[in-house]
């Protein structure tokens, strides 16, 4: 079972197969970087993830602190200090016999002749002098409790070590140990006469033997010393340096797949144990694939494969059968993508496929951002894609390498997992990763290119195949009426489709268009023959609008003369058609000219099969074509993703450069991608690409905006606007000259003055809410780092994050 039925094809209607191996697939190793050489795939398996909002890369993620928890350490440390320098005044002061009627507790709960004789110098009993030396010991541990509750010590020395190794750690609570161990043997801190003054003194002499009295001596200094530092060891975690193994390491971001800490209880059923097979009685199936876990033979990709193969199994229980046959031959080779792949070649961004989502950068810890995203990973899934990204900056800001890369790449890895669709266009040379990372590239005018493009999009319907491609041609004319433009391409397509079983090719639509009287008196001859009358009335209506005002035959004509060049020989067949590019033997010139090329035609309508493709645009040598081919491309993928009858896959169109591309009809039909399970990806220069009356418009028809570093100020005006404004607390100082009074105060002021040169002022603080832009046109211009970008998210669910200032690099 090498697809289990997953990815078999509904309803293309020979629009042309996805490429697939001449025979069962090869079962080839797994890529020693996923995850050989990094962490094993069980770590990967139990590693935590906390969905904490649209964008969030939840893999290790750890919420932050609450802000008014989160006191700055200058703050906690200089609490500590203070407190303690308080503490020891006190105590001095105390010590000292300047704090008085400190002893009256103690004298109203004991007997009154103890006090009455030490105040007439008389001896007084041992009980009145233990009695004193333990409430002082109390008096002491009061002191020292409430001071450090009050300068919170405890947390002062976390915060102190906090960026500390743990032998760092457990050195600093060594030193401070030592330190209350010296104050307690110089008698500074009571407590060690008390505990001698309470025992029996026949055990501190020993019987009169001074070897026992020494050895009990020794053994309570040791309990003494071992009291004081017991307290220590804990907070410096002394038990950490003794435990074997390597030292436990700070939390940092994992590389690919991932590292983790393992599940919090051990004893929880683990994902690597199958337990949802385990739970179906399929306890060898399980057994096969768990083993393959352990021994490292299966990877990220192929988990990931297998678990979507299984659900497809609960969906249609027909499927148990080869499923369970895949699983027994193949282990975690079973259900393996149709190009045999089971990796990309390299990955160059960090991806969890557990949640399809592949991380851009990091949420930067500025003010700007708000507090709990903070420091946070950011990351893109489907669930955002599917209300598809316009990202706009300048040439060199990064859109390619940070955004569209990463992207393209995730998309890739999920149609391995049998989960996704992606078609990745681009201008010629564009790094979008090796060719090997696709099973079809597509490049029109160069003469290696295997795939070829439909011109029509696998459609058999001439209103369909006329409605997306007037939308190619004209699409960005406002002079032309795009209705019309359709209308006057389906009074040709139609009688040519029913005359010869296919549409025109490229030369002869544009022979159709330009009215060549051969060519109309050959199709209406070729309607007669078949009986097919009806239809030249389309030809006479042609005819009629031909020269007329508005016509959009002209606009049409012009622009598919830029698709009928020497460069494109061979390139756009018709399926069904027999020209010189099949055959060897053509007599036309053009895209229909003989070149000897066999191509395979691949249509959008593969968009039901976990396809990779990539389109390489001969921007510079064509950059008119490449325009109307990306208007094509999109007019035709957002036709067939909304067509599909299987939309369990994602497909996802990115489109590298849309300049030229948004029209006011694609805008509408990227809307509807949302609930077609498909999304799109477009990058801009600068909106001044899009007309003007359509800049707004796209920024709405979008969930997730970008705006990175470089963007102009009317550009970024556009964005502030889209992200709206928020209520912030700000806060207002006024300084006021202060007017004393007193003679005395005032010489005090003066003196002030005249060593400071300045006044004595106060500040009046004033506090009000107001409603301000998120983010304003000047900001996104000029306070956006390099590097960085103003990321705005929307979910398909309708979950909404604001706009983020996000750092991309590393």
């Amino acid at each position: 079972m090498d697809t289990e039925g997953t990815y078999d094809a509904r309803g293309t209607r020979g629009a042309g197969p996805v490429p697939r191996p001449a025979g069962p697939p090869a079962i080839p190793p797994p890529p020693a970087h996923a995850p050989g050489t990094g962490p094993a795939l069980t770590e990967w398996l139990r590693a935590p993830r906390h969905q904490a909002g649209p964008g969030v890369w939840a893999y290790g993620h750890v919420e932050r602190p609450a802000e008014s928890e989160q006191v700055p350490g200058r703050t906690v440390l200089s609490g500590a200090v203070i407190s303690l320098l308080a503490c020891v005044l006190v105590w001095s002061l105390w010590r000292n016999g300047y704090i008085p009627y400190w002893r009256v507790p103690l004298e109203l709960f004991t007997p009154g002749d103890w006090w009455t004789a030490r105040r007439l110098g008389e001896p007084v009993p041992q009980a009145a002098d233990n009695a004193l030396e333990i409430y002082q010991f109390l008096i002491a541990g009061a002191l020292l409790y409430g001071f450090g509750r009050l300068g919170n010590w405890r947390g002062a020395f976390e915060r102190a070590v906090q960026d500390r190794s743990t032998r760092g750690r457990a050195g600093i609570a060594l030193i401070s140990g030592f330190l209350v161990w010296l104050l307690v043997w110089s008698g500074t801190l009571p407590g060690l006469d008390m505990v001698f003054m309470l025992m029996p003194q026949s055990w501190l002499n020993g019987g009169g033997d001074r070897i026992t009295a020494a050895f009990v001596a020794y053994t309570v200094y040791g309990l003494i010393t071992l009291a004081i530092f017991w307290p220590f060891a804990r907070l410096g975690r002394w038990g950490d340096l003794l435990r074997p193994g390597p030292a436990p390491r700070r939390s940092a971001e994992p590389p690919h797949p991932g590292t983790a800490a393992p599940a919090q209880d051990p004893a929880a059923p683990q994902a690597e144990d199958w337990p949802e097979l385990r739970a179906q009685g399929l306890v060898e199936l399980a057994d096969r694939l768990s083993d393959e876990v352990r021994s490292g033979r299966m990877n990220d990709v192929d988990y990931t494969r297998v678990r979507r193969a299984w659900r497809s199994v609960q969906a249609d229980p027909s499927r148990l059968a080869p499923f369970s046959e895949a699983v027994r031959q193949q282990a975690s080779a079973a259900c393996v993508h149709p190009s045999g792949d089971r990796d990309l070649p390299v990955r160059s961004a960090r991806h969890d496929l557990f949640v399809s989502q592949v991380r851009l950068g990091t949420v930067d810890d500025s003010e700007r951002n708000p507090y709990p995203r903070r420091g946070s990973g950011l990351a893109l899934d489907p669930g955002l894609l599917g209300t598809s990204l316009l990202a706009v900056g300048p040439p060199g800001a990064g859109k390619t390498r940070r955004l569209v890369r990463p992207v393209v790449e995730s998309l890739a890895l999920q149609a391995l997992t049998g989960q996704a669709a992606v078609i990745a266009v681009a201008a010629a040379g564009t790094p979008l990763g090796p060719d090997e990372m696709y099973d079809v590239i597509i490049k029109p005018g160069d003469p290696a290119s295997v795939h070829d493009l439909d011109l029509y999009g696998g459609t058999a319907d001439p209103d369909e195949a006329a409605a997306v491609l007037a939308e190619a041609l004209t699409g960005d004319l406002p002079e032309v009426d795009s209705r019309r433009a359709a209308t006057a391409l389906a009074q040709l397509l139609g009688p040519y489709h029913v005359a010869h079983g296919h549409f025109p090719p490229v030369p002869d639509l544009r022979e159709l268009l330009d009215g060549v009287p051969t060519v109309l008196a050959a199709l209406r001859e070729a309607l007669d023959a078949g009986g097919h009358f009806g239809l030249q009335r389309e030809l006479d209506a042609r005819a009629r609008q031909a020269g007329s005002p508005g016509d959009p035959g002209v606009a049409l004509a012009d622009r598919v003369a830029v698709l009928d060049r020497p460069a494109f020989a061979g390139f756009f067949q018709v399926v069904g058609a027999e020209t010189g590019a099949e055959t060897g033997a053509g007599t036309g010139s053009g895209s229909g000219g003989g070149t000897g090329r066999k191509v395979r035609p691949f249509s959008l309508r593969a968009l039901e099969h976990p396809v990779r493709v990539r389109i390489d645009l001969p921007e510079r040598a064509h950059a008119e074509a490449s325009r109307v081919l990306a208007r094509l491309i999109l007019a035709q993928f957002t036709a067939s993703a909304a067509a599909r009858a299987d939309r369990s896959l994602f497909a996802c169109l990115v489109l590298d450069d849309a300049t030229r591309t948004i029209t006011a009809d694609s805008l509408r039909s990227v809307q509807r991608l949302r609930s077609a399970h498909a999304g799109a990806v477009l990058t801009l220069r600068g909106l001044s690409d899009v007309p003007e009356e359509l800049q707004t418009a796209l920024l709405g028809a979008v969930g997730c905006r970008m705006a990175f570093s470089g963007v102009t100020t009317w550009e970024g005006r556009s964005f502030a606007e889209a992200w709206g404004t928020e209520w912030v607390e700000t806060r207002d100082v006024t300084q006021r000259t202060v007017f004393a009074d007193q003679p005395l105060t005032r010489a005090i002021h003066s003196f002030r003055k005249l060593v400071t040169g300045k006044a004595v002022t106060t500040d009046a603080v004033t506090v009000r809410k107001v409603e301000r832009e998120r983010w304003s046109a000047s900001d996104l211009a000029h306070s956006v780092p390099a590097g960085h970008a103003v990321l705005s998210l929307t979910s398909v669910r309708g979950d909404h994050a604001p706009p983020l200032l996000v750092d991309l690099r590393g």
